[in-house]
């Protein structure tokens, strides 16, 4: 990856250049009638490629499954896990869709290979000391704040499947285009960073020219593989790693990393259980109780 520059200003009334054409090239030799489009509004990306897919796969005579780079400037409707809305703006967010037929053997860990795929392109070494981190299942961490988040979906498409991947990186400080409400990625009880934390000067065409084609071919390389090879360099970032905590059914315990299927470890009294079926909410404690975080499933 290459070292940010000071760029202009997100807030800046400029047009966005966006690197469309450079990541065609860089993508469409591995992934044919791959296609880049930007556009300037939309409610949701994921929405967006899953309307597409829903109505093509309705029709007479499916197409082939189309492989395309969804990127919104601004999201009025964005969606995380759990039904938490993904509030951006343009300059001050980087919200796109990666959408492309995928037939793995096994999807278990998707969620993981993606967010250790975007981790080690936006920060390949550690940062003065503080690793970009990885909570299970699918948010970005940086100082213990949260930087982006994850949503995979997916969908049938004649006889093949269809896997959408929503991506929102914080890119600006939220405190300076947002109420403490309405923050992009917004997660109750969580503080948000952003990239310029780590990177000043770095804008949203910088950070989807980084992560973009290295996530085509990290998909590619989960299509073949699996989640096995990804599960050391998941480990690199594990947040949760040692941490205490609290399940959804009110069961406490230790993280003790994830399994070749992306399940979460957790030593409990009563032993190790492997969790890969319950919804996760992040639910930090008061500070005067022990600080358990709350998780709970990584599934499509």
């Amino acid at each position: 990856m290459s070292e940010p520059v000071n760029s202009q200003s997100p807030s800046a009334k400029a047009p966005v250049r966006w690197p469309a054409e450079t990541l065609w090239q860089a993508v469409v030799p591995s992934l044919p009638a791959f296609t880049v489009e930007v556009l300037p509004q939309i409610d949701s990306t994921n929405s967006e490629l899953m309307r597409r897919c829903r109505a093509a796969a309705s029709a007479s005579s499916p197409p082939p499954p189309e492989a395309i780079l969804l990127v919104a400037e601004h999201q009025s409707a964005g969606r995380g896990r759990m039904g938490r809305h993904w509030h951006s703006a343009a300059g001050a967010s980087l919200t796109f869709s990666l959408g492309m037929p995928l037939l793995p053997a096994d999807w278990s860990g998707l969620s993981l290979a993606v967010g250790v795929s975007l981790a080690d392109s936006l920060a390949p070494q550690t940062l003065e000391g503080d690793q970009l981190q990885l909570k299970w299942p699918n948010d970005l961490w940086f100082k213990a704040c949260k930087l982006g988040g994850i949503l995979v979906e997916t969908a049938s498409w004649g006889d093949q499947r269809y896997v959408v991947i929503g991506v929102g990186l914080n890119v600006m400080l939220p405190a300076q285009s947002f109420d403490a409400a309405e923050q992009p990625g917004h997660t109750p009880g969580v503080a948000a960073t952003s990239l310029q934390a780590m990177w000043p000067g770095v804008d949203a065409p910088w950070a989807l020219q980084a992560v973009a084609a290295p996530l085509v071919a990290a998909m590619l390389a989960f299509e073949r593989e699996g989640f096995a090879p990804f599960q050391a360099r998941f480990a690199a970032r594990d947040a949760l790693a040692g941490r205490a905590v609290r399940l959804s059914d009110g069961t406490e315990g230790k993280a003790c990393g994830v399994s070749l299927q992306g399940a979460l470890r957790v030593q409990t009294a009563a032993g190790m259980r492997d969790i890969s079926s319950q919804e996760v909410s992040v639910r930090p404690l008061a500070a005067a109780q022990p600080s358990f975080v709350t998780v709970g499933t990584n599934r499509l």
